[in-house]
């Protein structure tokens, strides 16, 4: 499913007719957006039940891995960024465009994403909305942000852009390996698999 450039907070998909109440090629219940302006989300975010899946996607690393997890226990996704990125078209797969902007992307997510509810990002003060709105968080390392280790990330975040202001060179991530992938992999399903039980 591919979603034009969000306007006001809302996808615009490219396969919707002007006037159609319904998408007659979605599942049953769930209705797509047909005009700009009128504040109705795409059906997928209206309608479709948690958990779901949050890519904040610009430089993620791990989207076929999302996919891949998502198909097996057949969760969608919501794949959002500031420009277009090549993704797969699939029913479950919704690709959002955001205006470009600072914290544009973020806000999408956070404003979303709930309990039951699955946030793949490297931010850390995305991540920090979204647990505090019910929503769990993954690095693309598989490593979860907790209630526990957030504060600690954001006073970590903080110091760093201080020292960078100061112009002190600070170390960035280490390299992304297989093993950050197939951490990522082990971490996802047990997200999901916790996350179903959040949603009952």
């Amino acid at each position: 499913m591919i979603s034009l450039p969000v306007r006001g907070g809302m996808s615009e998909r490219s396969d919707d007719r002007v006037g159609a109440a319904e998408d007659r090629s979605s599942p049953p219940g769930r209705f797509a957006t047909t005009l700009p302006g009128t504040g109705r989300e795409s059906y997928a975010v209206a309608m479709t039940a948690s958990p779901r899946i949050f890519i904040d996607a610009d430089a993620c690393p791990v989207k076929d891995e999302v996919y891949r997890v998502a198909e097996r226990y057949g969760l969608h996704v919501f794949v959002v960024s500031n420009g277009w990125i090549n993704t797969r078209r699939d029913p479950w797969i919704e690709q959002v465009v955001v205006d470009a902007g600072p914290d544009i992307a973020d806000d999408w997510i956070a404003e979303r994403a709930g309990p039951g509810d699955i946030v793949v990002t490297q931010d850390i003060p995305l991540a920090d909305r979204c647990l505090q709105a019910g929503a769990q968080a993954l690095k693309s390392n598989g490593s979860p942000f907790t209630a526990d280790s957030i504060g600690s990330a954001l006073a970590g975040r903080m110091v760093g852009e201080h020292l960078r202001s100061m112009g002190v060179a600070t170390s960035g991530p280490p390299p992304f390996g297989p093993k950050d992938r197939s951490a990522f992999l082990q971490a996802l399903d047990r997200a999901v698999v916790l996350a179903k039980r959040v949603a009952r």
